[in-house]
């Protein structure tokens, strides 16, 4: 393939159909350091499309890595103020974010979980008001991923990095749809199908779900009553669309904070800090994680678990079928974006303020009167099985069937 063109190809998707960007708008792009080829080719169209500035900020895990060996724990509970001026800054310009998802899901792994947990704590503190900024649509954001060697090594674990890299670009222009001779348009009819759902959804008003499969998950999850389902293309507050994923096949909303119960047994690894948690489970009662279990990465799960009071519940309950490309594909990416897009998934912490009725314009205080979880982190974990059925209830207990089987039932 000409690579040069398809880089091109992709560049052009994230700035058009990604985050809409529009003529005299600041892009803001978050890069790993191995991913300057694309961060150079988002800059180019996005400058041809018009933008008033292109900053790109790039991460270097070897290099965060020395600083989370050798820093001391001072050095990481703090956060530089240059930094949170610029995240934040950017988002009150009404600035486009363009993230590159591509880690390398081992690069921290012998790194003590506290001194991990420390440094993103602060981070995550600093840039509230630029995740607050993203998480409440006020800027059109979008996240797309390119291979890393690190990261496709650890995807194709018998393959040399040559081939590995390759493999790993064919699955995703695979995903996100490059391989139509129009992108956009497809991803413009992909929207359109999971607007069914969502159409589906929205309009039978559950009050809760009830999950159940064989490896152990039976867990039910109440509904906010103004909750609203999203997915695909959504609006931000200036009313243009967006793809917030990409590639995406779910759709999602907000549990009420104190209205689970049950147990939830992991499908996937989750990545998170540089480290893996596999094989865990969850219990909750009255929404707050009250016992957990897992084979790998009990620290690090615990770490997550103990970031705010907030950790222990959950702000989203997303759906994704079995069938589906991304899951069809037989791999675990060990990238949130794939693997939350292969199956059906929850998240810790923060709830979107937009699952909720005119949530974008509700104070703190009031979303959480409405039953939405608040935290400093976000964080999806994967949960959906082949032979997952989900129960919902509307509120008169009539039960409709939203999954058999792993997918879809209507």
């Amino acid at each position: 393939m000409d690579m040069k063109n398809m880089l091109k190809k992709y560049a052009t998707l994230a700035v058009k159909k990604g985050v809409n960007l529009q003529k005299d708008q600041v892009l803001l792009v978050n890069s790993p350091i191995e991913c300057v080829d694309f961060s150079r080719a988002i800059a180019e169209v996005a400058y041809k499309e018009g933008a008033k500035e292109v900053v790109v900020h790039y991460s270097d895990q070897s290099l965060q890595k020395l600083k989370l060996e050798y820093a001391s724990m001072d050095t990481l509970k703090e956060t530089p103020n240059w930094i949170a001026e610029s995240y934040n800054s950017y988002a009150k310009q009404g600035c486009a974010v363009i993230s590159i998802s591509a880690s390398d899901p081992d690069a921290y792994k012998n790194i003590p979980m506290d001194k991990i947990a420390a440094f993103q704590k602060s981070r995550q503190l600093a840039l509230k008001e630029y995740y607050d900024y993203s998480m409440s649509n006020k800027i059109r954001w979008t996240v797309v991923s390119v291979p890393t060697e690190a990261w496709a090594l650890k995807v194709f674990k018998n393959s040399n990095s040559e081939e590995a890299v390759s493999k790993l670009w064919d699955v995703i222009f695979n995903v996100v749809r490059l391989n139509n001779d129009d992108p956009i348009e497809a991803w413009n009819e992909h929207n359109n199908n999971i607007s069914k759902n969502l159409n589906f959804l929205n309009s039978n008003k559950l009050k809760k779900l009830h999950y159940k499969n064989s490896i152990g998950t039976d867990l039910t999850i109440e509904l906010p009553e103004d909750h609203i389902w999203l997915g695909g293309s959504e609006k931000c507050a200036a009313g243009m669309e967006f793809n917030a994923n990409m590639p995406t096949e779910e759709v999602y909303t907000l549990p009420k904070k104190t209205g689970i119960n049950g147990t939830v047994v992991s499908s996937k690894p989750l990545s998170y800090g540089g480290n893996l948690i596999d094989d865990f489970s969850l219990t909750f009662k009255d929404g707050k994680v009250i016992d957990f279990t897992a084979k790998e990465g009990f620290e690090t799960l615990k770490k997550l678990l103990d970031s705010d009071d907030g950790a222990k519940y959950l702000g989203e309950v997303a759906l994704v079928p079995y069938d589906s490309p991304i899951s069809n594909s037989n791999l675990i990416f060990y990238n949130t974006l794939f693997d939350e897009n292969a199956a059906c998934h929850l998240a810790f912490g923060k709830a979107y303020p937009t699952c909720i009725i005119n949530g974008e314009n509700l104070s703190d205080s009031e979303l959480s009167k409405k039953g939405a979880n608040d935290s400093i982190i976000h964080v999806d974990f994967m949960i959906g099985t082949k032979d997952l059925d989900i129960t919902g209830y509307t509120e008169d207990n009539t039960e409709i069937k939203i999954f058999t089987s792993g997918n879809w039932a209507f």
